[in-house]
């Protein structure tokens, strides 16, 4: 065994920047088959004894096509509820009580893409926030059981009326509280409507207080199908356990998508089930495509946040997924047989109970795996031979396809190549792998692996510095115009049927009252758009009030913060009220104020305003005239431009057009 460790050694050095033989442009094979005796420490993969738990599948929020880049098993989509969520609104499909409208926002698109790619892709839904008059005047989705109930059981009807869409599993109040009642409630309606086959997950939150309360509820554990947990640490709790459900990783990652975000998803998606027994790990987000200075910026699989150039970007994580979901699928079982490496990593097997068998191993280093959350106690992993020997209905497995990940330095970094296979007939089904640091390796029986290859994208580039969108549009595919996001609101194309002028068609400010908010939504609405690098800009935009009296609305520039954060966004924000008053504050919550007084302004009419930011001073004008003029604005230096309302108000906005110089 020495003897054959120290030739991989050699060989490993040789061979380390060359093509395996016969296998054109392929990375060198790291690895060695010994066919010698193996030692006591071998790792054993055997199924003589029965198999783990059912793999649930690979997923991410908000997948891919088989054997094509992530090949994720599962999307996550949020349920909208207008309100923030992390880095914008996503419009519901019920602003109001009366209100019905199943082609908003972009997850009805996103699911029917996803089936496309992949017919058996699992479909799961989850709401964030709700719409305000679910609350009766309460920031609650509990005052009325029913409705709340029948709100979301509305969402899964209409995606399979209007989309052809079968939800599999629906959430209750992501990272919220709870109501047990609810739950019951939920359940009974989903099978009254004929919707027994959508399974519930709770509570997209803590192990606790969900696993006890599961335990001590009989109606309760029984309605519940799934315990989901977020950003477990690789750890389940022991009550979680004795309720003998599934359990998941519901949501993980959410960690930046360069070479320690892959080796961070690398390590979780092996242990969540080594050391916590999690069947399924769902990761935040699925593409990073919002504005990168919003929280989480490229926390995503992949990068797409240029919409206006097309350019993207196929980050490490991608491929770190791959090791497992292009050679696994949903209904696969693990082996009881897996484990931790003895120098630090770990290793997963799992079989499709038909032959086929797929193993994965990963040695992430501590400096090059921690998550963005939890905390990561400290390990150490260090070169190692790990041997494997293949027992029960694998012992007479000919040959395994070998694919490999090496992440760190570039010169000696692979991403998902794949080596020469490994022939184990004369072995006794034993194999030995010499592992460092920072590596994945996927032995497997399934030949249907690939990488695939994509067209280069188009090449990045900024925001246009002159952006222009009058909103004519008649039939719009989205109902959100393009480059805008919002932070507090919602935003939508919107036809006068009135006027049959230049303001027929029109963006829409729809919500009249607050969500029921998840996070620190603004006590404003705001749209944001444009290069958050932009310092000197021109923002001018028409204008239309539907609320006399109190009614307000603004344009801004350089506006320095969004998502969970909007609320204290600062800036330069010019606003014009239905009471006839102007003001120009410093901030989105209007405490900054650098001028005031009345102007010729009210509701229901039309006007244009402009605001200019040049260096370290703002001017502005209302159809063309200056109302006001060199105002010193010294923070912040740069920021989006921005449109918005005074408080949860209609309102319309038109022939916007911004112009930067810098």
């Amino acid at each position: 065994m020495a003897e054959c460790r120290l030739q991989a050694s050699r060989q490993r050095r040789t061979k380390a920047m060359t093509p395996a033989a016969g296998s054109a442009g392929r990375a060198a094979v790291p690895l060695l088959l010994c066919a010698l005796l193996v030692p006591g420490g071998a790792y054993v993969l055997d199924d003589s004894d029965g198999l783990g738990r059912e793999f649930d599948g690979i997923g991410a929020v908000s997948g891919g096509g088989p054997n094509f880049g992530a090949s994720l098993h599962i999307l996550k989509v949020e349920l909208g509820g207008d309100g923030q969520t992390t880095d914008g609104t996503e419009p519901s499909h019920m602003h109001y009580a009366l209100d019905e409208n199943y082609f908003r926002g972009y997850e009805w698109w996103l699911m029917k893409e996803a089936k496309k790619r992949n017919p058996n892709i699992i479909l799961m839904g989850l709401p964030w926030s709700f719409p305000g008059w679910l609350g009766k005047g309460f920031n609650w989705p509990y005052v009325n059981l029913q409705l709340t109930a029948y709100y979301v059981m509305t969402w899964i009807v209409g995606a399979k009326h209007y989309h052809d869409l079968d939800i599999d599993y629906i959430g209750i109040w992501n990272e919220r509280s709870f109501d047990i009642n609810y739950i019951k409630v939920l359940r009974r309606m989903l099978n009254y409507q004929g919707l027994n086959q959508v399974k519930i997950i709770a509570s997209d939150n803590l192990w606790e207080p969900i696993s006890a309360s599961m335990l001590l509820d009989p109606e309760l554990l029984k309605a519940i199908d799934v315990i989901g947990a977020h950003y477990p640490g690789t750890r389940t709790m022991k009550d979680a356990r004795l309720t003998k459900k599934k359990l998941w990783s519901s949501e993980d990652f959410s960690t930046l998508n360069n070479d320690v975000g892959a080796g961070c998803l690398g390590r979780i998606l092996n242990q969540n089930y080594v050391n916590g027994y999690m069947t399924a790990t769902i990761a935040w987000n699925l593409v990073a495509s919002y504005y990168e200075q919003l929280p989480y910026g490229r926390c995503g699989l992949m990068t797409a946040q240029e919409p206006w150039s097309g350019h993207y970007a196929v980050e490490p994580p991608v491929w770190a997924a791959a090791h497992t979901t292009q050679f696994t699928q949903p209904g696969w079982y693990y082996l009881k047989t897996v484990g931790h490496l003895e120098k630090g990593g770990s290793y997963v097997a799992l079989t499709d109970g038909l032959g086929n068998l797929t193993i994965i191993v990963e040695t992430m280093s501590h400096k090059h795996s921690a998550c963005i959350r939890p905390f990561l106690p400290y390990f150490n992993v260090s070169h190692q031979f790990a041997t494997f020997l293949l027992k029960g209905s694998f012992s007479k497995i000919p040959e395994l396809q070998v694919w490999y990940t090496r992440l760190g330095k570039p010169s000696k970094r692979f991403l998902f190549k794949q080596l020469d296979s490994l022939w184990l007939l004369d072995s006794g089904g034993a194999f030995t792998l010499e592992l460092q640091e920072d590596e994945l390796f996927t032995l497997t029986t399934l030949t249907t692996g690939g990488k695939g290859s994509y067209p280069q994208p188009p090449k990045s580039r900024p925001f246009p510095q002159v952006y222009t969108d009058d909103f004519d549009v008649d039939y719009p595919f989205f109902s959100e115009a393009p480059n805008f996001a919002d932070q507090t609101g919602v935003f939508e194309y919107f036809t006068n049927i009135e006027d049959p002028g230049e303001h027929r068609f029109t963006l829409r400010q729809v919500l009249n009252q607050r969500p029921i908010t998840w996070a620190a939504d603004a006590y404003n609405t705001i749209s944001v758009i444009g290069d958050y690098k932009w310092s000197n800009l021109t923002v001018k935009c028409d204008v239309y009030i539907e609320t006399p009296e109190k009614g307000g609305v603004f344009i801004a520039g350089r506006v320095n913060k969004g998502g969970i954060l909007i609320r204290s966004a600062r800036g330069v924000f010019f606003w014009i009220f239905a009471n006839g008053t102007y003001r120009v504050t410093g901030d989105l919550a209007g405490w900054i104020i650098y001028a005031l007084g009345h102007v010729d302004v009210t509701a229901k009419r039309w006007y244009t305003l402009t605001l200019i930011i040049k260096g370290h001073v703002s001017s502005g004008m209302l159809d063309g005239k200056t109302v006001w003029k060199n105002i010193p604005v010294s923070f912040p230096k740069n920021g989006w431009a921005a449109i918005g309302t005074h408080s949860f108000e209609f309102a319309q906005f038109d022939n916007f057009h911004v112009e930067a110089t810098s």
